[in-house]
């Protein structure tokens, strides 16, 4: 029986959450070679819609695997993603919204570098950016920098010599940079999901702080945005 490559490829463990960002971060693992395992945490977000963006995203990859873990933030609250807290819509400003998830990036990477243990991969991708985001300090390039170091002291494969490695490729980009990278890995972005307060009629809200930060990318990239939103900013 013929073995496919991607049966062989080495495997890279890519946070899905549905999101353009983590699309194109998975578009680029697929890029360089690795078979994706992708993880997704449910972890009881207001846009559930995502999870379904995750599953298409995940087929369109090719992902070798992709593992749906139920994780219920809403037990902890503190977000307006996962609490009775309103999305703000006024605008992206100065400080740290009130989407912030406490801790999330952090709890998510340990799951992934756990998986990755686990599964045999070495390498990690996930889709931040430190330009054109919310102001989410664990989106920043320190952030990565530091959970490098954990990964390496806390890990029998990073004990051992053979550690995983972090990588955040769309670290230093802006939207409509990561919108052109869509564009030229040939991505159909229309299957992601961004918002973080839906419409109904699976229309994203267009005011919330991701919905403007992903109009404005498509905008300033010359792009036709494939978005549909239930208003404009």
């Amino acid at each position: 029986m013929q073995i496919s490559a991607r049966e062989t490829a080495p495997g890279a463990v890519v946070l899905l959450s549905g999101g353009l960002d983590s699309m194109v971060a998975g578009g680029l693992a697929r890029e360089r070679g690795f078979a994706i395992e992708a993880l997704t945490i449910n972890y009881n977000q207001r846009h559930l819609v995502e999870l379904a963006a995750a599953r298409r995203i995940a087929t369109m990859l090719g992902a070798r695997r992709h593992v749906l873990m139920p994780l219920d933030l809403t037990l902890f609250g503190g977000s307006a993603l996962t609490a009775n807290i309103a999305v703000p819509k006024d605008g992206v400003g100065p400080g740290i919204p009130s989407t912030y998830v406490p801790a999330r990036n952090t709890i998510f990477l340990s799951l992934a570098l756990g998986f990755a243990e686990a599964c045999g991969a070495r390498d990690i991708f996930l889709g931040v950016n430190a330009l054109d985001y919310s102001g989410y300090p664990d989106c920043r390039p320190e952030f990565i920098a530091a959970f490098q170091t954990l990964a390496d002291l806390a890990t029998k494969t990073g004990v051992e010599g053979d550690r995983v490695r972090i990588h955040a490729p769309l670290q230093a980009m802006s939207k409509a940079d990561i919108a052109i990278e869509a564009d030229r890995l040939g991505l159909d972005a229309g299957l992601s999901w961004s918002c973080y307060d839906p419409a109904p009629g699976a229309l994203h809200c267009g005011l919330c702080d991701s919905c403007r930060l992903r109009a404005k990318g498509y905008a300033e990239a010359g792009l036709p945005d494939p978005t549909r939103y239930a208003a404009s900013a």
